[in-house]
């Protein structure tokens, strides 16, 4: 009887082992990264009939996206410091240029174990950048097939705004009540704010950025694509494909902004070494 108990407890112990063993090659397999704050968004056509894109035979490829604008947590941890006007460690970070983000990418990219996503040249004038103001005008290529953290493209921004294979023809990211998903100028202050747009009214009423996941999310479960703060992505802002020109896209609108801005249709441009306390960002990763 004492051998049969043995014999039982021996295989109990060998089966917990190779189950514990299971678990940790399957850990093991997974792409490296923080994946929890990251949306998975199937690729495909675009649903949204109210997309730039709908319509227009154009296929996005499945990509990882951020659930949540980048925090000024999440900034500092990488770069060290904190820009934003509006403190405070689970708001989105803000006066971050184009170029700022990018290296941030690179830099949490290289953190984390994956493969950087850009190649930046800070000694090579891009001569895709038209902007005669810009004294940054870093040369910026990709590396495709990286696994790094990069910028949505304008495609993947809207796409993913307009929720992927899952959308409900939503005018806003996840409604057609902006204020359900959206800071914006109304609502982002001390009071709801009436009548039309008003820098001064604005002010008075303490208008800023808000802690990031408060409103509702879209359809695939991301927050804050309308609203909040406008977000820098890779493309050139001018004709649709455009491979130079003077600004880069934002999307999405933000807490100074008008309603307008915050319809994923929305188009803004921005110069690339610009900042501003209503701009900052989200990232991908390639599937």
């Amino acid at each position: 009887m004492r051998k049969l108990l043995m014999l039982i407890l021996i295989t109990i112990i060998v089966v917990s082992s190779g189950c514990s063993t299971k678990k940790t090659n399957n850990y093991a397999e997974r792409p490296q990264g923080k994946y929890d704050d990251l949306v998975f968004v199937k690729g495909g056509t675009f649903k949204n009939v109210k997309s730039n894109f709908y319509g227009k035979g154009i296929t996005v490829s499945s990509f990882y996206i951020g659930k949540y604008e980048v925090t000024q947590k999440e900034w500092t941890e990488i770069m060290g410091n904190n820009p934003s006007q509006f403190k405070g460690d689970n708001l989105p970070v803000e006066m971050v240029s184009w170029y700022d983000c990018i290296e941030y990418c690179n830099k949490r990219s290289i953190k984390e174990g994956l493969k950087p996503y850009y190649n930046i040249d800070k000694n090579k004038k891009d001569p895709n950048n038209k902007n005669i103001y810009d004294n940054v005008k870093w040369t910026v290529t990709i590396n495709a097939e990286a696994n790094g953290y990069r910028l949505p493209t304008e495609e993947e921004w809207e796409y993913a705004a307009s929720g992927g294979q899952m959308s409900k023809n939503y005018t806003y990211s996840g409604s057609n009540n902006a204020d359900e998903v959206a800071w914006y100028w109304k609502n982002s202050g001390d009071k709801y704010l009436p009548g039309v747009w008003n820098w001064p009214m604005i002010k008075n009423n303490n208008d800023k950025t808000k802690s990031v996941g408060l409103k509702k999310p879209n359809e695939l479960g991301i927050y804050d694509m309308s609203g909040n703060v406008r977000e820098w992505c890779w493309n050139w802002y001018g004709n649709f494909g455009a491979n130079s020109g003077i600004l880069r896209v934002w999307k999405g609108g933000g807490w100074l902004g008008d309603v307008s801005c915050c319809e994923i249709s929305f188009r803004g441009g921005y110069e690339p070494y610009s900042k501003g306390p209503d701009q900052g960002f989200r990232v991908c990763r390639n599937k």
